[in-house]
């Protein structure tokens, strides 16, 4: 039997919030956005959360820390639960008093929609898996993921040298050709936010794509100040490109870059990328997750990837000359309360 237990996400940081912290970080399917603090930064952001957990014989087995917010020009309230639940996919019965949980969970904070996006790679399952588990427990499967479901995740594993060997032979030509420019890397901090924000922007503008508030990325490094790496590549104390990675657990991952328009042939946004594997390396962690690319098979990736310039296309041909495997989670899955707001919201997204 299971003891379930509703629990509000808190500031301070509290014994409860640690002992989340430790089950996410030890579970197989754990990820930072499951973290407390992952939860406190979208709370300054717009979001409130609220966490859902079970135990048996005194211990955490599953749960999820959900985000809940206005969308739609606040018509619609829905929860969102990034990379969760955490639960044990396989056990018909954690499942389906986990989902017993998050229902009231819904109903207390008025959402008509609660969003699943688990941590799950489709080849832990068995063909027509996933479906038939969201079949059984009354999930809709939707069209649109909120988180890139298909991802590179590169093995941190063997020695360092054999980690830059697997790489295509290009990439490695251009981390030893930024060392060779002059480009050097070093960890920031709060104080060189500014510097990695300009970046940011400059990037957003070049590549057109949206950015988040600059007190966003801030907060991000306030928040995880122990668990996260600012590097910085520069030349003549110049920034040239800028990443931010987060680790949790095993994994490390990254989650922003900038490269600005000057220098670029001194190649520092291999010398920021490579600095940070090694920094995961370095925390213990076996493998470097690097967090979206286009949602395609292998196949269609290394047809298309020199001809393509939408979307996640252009990092897709960045990312893959460091290595890795090709991984896809089994995306998203819908619990539904208001079957009208549910048509509005699928309507909406469908616009976008």
């Amino acid at each position: 039997m299971f003891e379930e237990i509703f629990e509000i996400g808190q500031q301070p940081y509290t014994e409860a919030d640690a002992e989340w912290d430790d089950f996410v970080a030890g579970h197989p399917h754990g990820s930072l956005l499951q973290t407390t603090q992952w939860a406190q930064l979208k709370n300054r952001f717009g979001w409130h959360s609220h966490r859902v957990w079970l135990r048996q014989d005194g211990q955490l087995v599953a749960g999820a820390q959900v985000l809940y917010r206005s969308v739609a020009f606040g018509a619609i309230k829905m929860g969102y639960i990034p990379h969760g639940p955490l639960v044990n996919w396989n056990d018909d019965e954690q499942v389906a008093v986990l989902l017993n949980q998050l229902d009231q969970s819904a109903y207390q904070n008025r959402a008509g929609i609660m969003k699943l996006e688990p941590l799950l790679w489709e080849d832990e399952l068995p063909p027509a898996g996933w479906q038939a588990i969201t079949q059984r427990h009354n999930l809709r499967i939707p069209s649109d993921t909120i988180q890139p479901p298909r991802t590179i995740l590169l093995d941190l594993r063997p020695a360092g040298d054999d980690i830059l060997a697997a790489m295509k032979q290009k990439t490695r030509y251009n981390i030893r050709l930024a060392e060779k420019k002059g480009v050097t890397v070093r960890q920031g901090d709060l104080n060189d936010m500014p510097a990695f924000v300009r970046l940011l922007a400059e990037t957003a503008r070049r590549d057109t794509f949206s950015i988040h508030d600059p007190r966003y990325y801030r907060s991000a490094m306030e928040l995880f100040p122990e668990q996260s790496a600012l590097l910085l590549a520069e030349y003549e104390g110049q920034p040239l490109a800028g990443v931010m990675v987060f680790a949790t657990g095993q994994t490390a991952a990254y989650l922003y870059g900038a490269s600005g328009s000057a220098e670029r042939q001194r190649m520092p946004a291999y010398a920021a990328q490579w600095a940070a594997i090694q920094w995961a390396k370095a925390r213990g962690c076996t493998h470097y997750d690097f967090w979206g690319v286009p949602d395609y098979p292998l196949e269609t990736l290394e047809t298309e990837f020199t001809t393509r310039q939408d979307g996640l296309w252009p990092v897709y041909r960045f990312k893959r000359g460091f290595g890795g495997e090709l991984r896809r989670t089994v995306g998203a899955a819908d619990r539904v309360y208001n079957n009208l707001l549910y048509r509005l919201y699928r309507w909406r997204r469908g616009r976008r």
